[in-house]
Formats: structure tokens, sequence, C-alpha cells
């Protein structure tokens, strides 16, 4: 039987010691990797809870994480930009950044990215370049070179607002424009489209007013005829949309400010259901609108230089004449 080779004292330090490296690497490599995986977890968490996460639901998630590892890992993700600190009543939330907007900004100097934080905050309705220049504290020149700059790297983008034509707001340019700003459906290039709402708001009332004679034609009785006659605004926009009248895509909410507006004029009458929602039925006014509401001087934009003498006069006015003309065909 052979006998046992026991390795010599010299060879016994030379494993421990190669031994010792290997777990000294081990834990080298634990150490440089397990805070890499945490912080893509906080992320990943951060993903899943748009308006961000506590310190509550880091210690329900992670567990096995002590909380000043937690406080140094937070820390880095804030210093690095990927995360924004929120506080909600006694609570501070981490709330992770869009990194699309961090990369917008990388390698800007300090100026820029103070502008581009005021515009940001602005959201889609933007802000006037006064406002820029009082919450910046910059020289106009300045700011204009600035401004020109995000624009041509397509960080911010000027919008013509219908509020005030020769002005422009700036915002994110990934951002789309508040209907406070384009007008909405209602203007086009900072014009409000007059023939175009007319079309519709004749349209919404002819669909009303067929859904009443339709509801009149049954014969349940008055007060079911009544109920029957209502129609809800996704009907109207339902009937809209099919009907092909109009080639923009209108919102439910763009109906309801043109059923609005025929309740205003008295064509229709609106209630609302115990739900909450707004029902519309066309009615028949009570008394016919006097002949000098329909006559097209109360809204003329000459009629203070109107007289019996002169360019502008009655008997001159072609609008008149065909108001008049209109008047004796319906006789």
């Amino acid at each position: 039987m052979a006998a046992e080779t026991r390795p010599s004292a010299t060879q016994q330090r030379i494993n421990d010691s190669n031994s010792m490296q290997a777990t000294a690497t081990r834990l080298n490599v634990a150490a440089h990797t397990l805070p890499n995986t945490i912080e893509q977890k906080i992320i990943s968490l951060a993903k899943t809870r748009p308006k961000g996460i506590s310190d509550k639901d880091l210690a329900t998630e992670l567990p096995d994480l002590q909380p000043f590892q937690r406080a140094q890992i937070i820390n880095k993700l804030l210093t690095q930009g990927c995360f924004e600190l929120l506080k909600q009543g006694e609570s501070l939330f981490y709330r992770l950044k869009d990194l699309s907007k961090t990369k917008a900004v990388k390698g800007a100097d300090n100026e820029e990215k103070i502008v581009y934080t005021i515009i940001e905050e602005a959201g889609n309705k933007g802000i006037w370049i006064r406002d820029i220049r009082f919450k910046s504290n910059l020289a106009p020149t300045q700011l204009n070179k600035i401004l020109k700059s995000l624009e041509t790297k397509k960080c911010i983008k000027a919008v013509k607002s219908v509020a005030a034509s020769k002005k422009k707001v700036y915002m994110l340019y990934s951002l789309e424009p508040d209907r406070s700003v384009t007008g909405g459906a209602w203007y086009q290039d900072q014009d409000f489209e007059t023939e175009f709402v007319d079309i519709l708001t004749q349209s919404c009332y002819t669909y009303l007013n067929a859904k009443a004679t339709e509801a009149k034609n049954c014969k349940h009785g008055p007060i079911v005829t009544r109920n029957m006659s209502f129609v809800s605004s996704k009907d109207v926009h339902k009937y809209i949309t099919h009907s092909g009248v109009s080639k923009v895509v209108l919102s439910v909410e763009d109906i309801e400010m043109l059923l609005n507006a025929l309740v205003y004029d008295g064509k229709i009458e609106k209630t609302a259901t115990e739900e909450g929602n707004f029902m519309y039925r066309a009615i028949q006014p009570l008394l016919s609108s006097p002949g000098l509401i329909k006559a097209p001087c109360g809204i003329c934009p000459v009629r203070k230089n109107c007289s019996n003498v002169g360019e502008v006069t009655p008997i001159k006015c072609e609008y008149i004449t065909k108001w008049l003309e209109f008047g004796s065909e319906s006789i």
C-alpha cells in the first residue's frame, strides 16, 4: 500500500496563498457586481412606477439590502442624474428621469441647462421668451444665442400661439402643443376657420333634429318622446366621424364645444344624467328671432362708417341686398 504523500511546508504556504488570492478575487468581483445588479433592479422597479418609488417600496422589494447600502446606491443614482427627488406629503419619492432628455442636454453648458430646465417646466403650453429671460436672468443677446443653439440641436422648438400671432412660445421638441396654444381643430395657421365651424355646427343640429323627429313619430307619449330625443355627445361625435364632414380628427370635447354653442343659440337644450354625463336634444324656440338680430348689420365690421352718403351706405351694401333677397324668397 502506497504511503500518502503530504505537501511540504513551503508548498502548503503557496497553496494557501493561491487560495486566499482566489477568494479575494471572487469577493472583489462580487463587490463590484452586486451594486450594479441592485442598481438595475432599482431602475427596473422605477420603470414600473412612473409616479416614483419610496424607501418603503425599496425595503419591500429588496429586503436583503441594508439601509446604508440602499442610501449609497440611491445617492449614486441621483448624482448620475438617473433619478429626481420628489416630496409628496411627508414622504420622499425617487422618480426615474427620461434618459432621452438627459442625453439631449448632455455636453451643454450651465446656461443652456438652465434655459432647457425652464422650458421643460412649462410643459406643452410653452413659455414666452420674456418669461425665460426673467427666470434665467440672462441678457437678451445671450438668451437668443442659447435658444438658437437648443433649436439647432432639436432640444426645443418655437410654436406660434393663437393668443398672439406675432409671438412664439418655446417648448420641448418632443411635445405636442396644447390646444390653448394652437387653437385646436378650429384654427388653421392661427386663423379661425369660421366656415368649417359653421358646417360642423349645422351638421350637429341636423343630426339632433332628425333624432327629435324620429322620437316624435314613435307616439309613445310626451315624456317618452322627450327622453328618446336626447342624444349624448359621444353619439354626435360618432355621427360626425362616420359622415366624413370633417377631414380633421375631432375629439368628443370638440363636439361638446359645438353643442354648447347651439345651446347658447337656443336651438338645443342640455341636461345631465345621474352619472354626470350630458345629453342634448333639438328644440323649437318659443319665439322666432327678431329681424334686427338676423340682419347683417349686427356683425358688420364697418358699421361705424355706414351712413347715407359715402362709400359705405345701406344702398350700396351687398350683404343687405342678399339678406333682403333671401327674405323675399322665403315669404
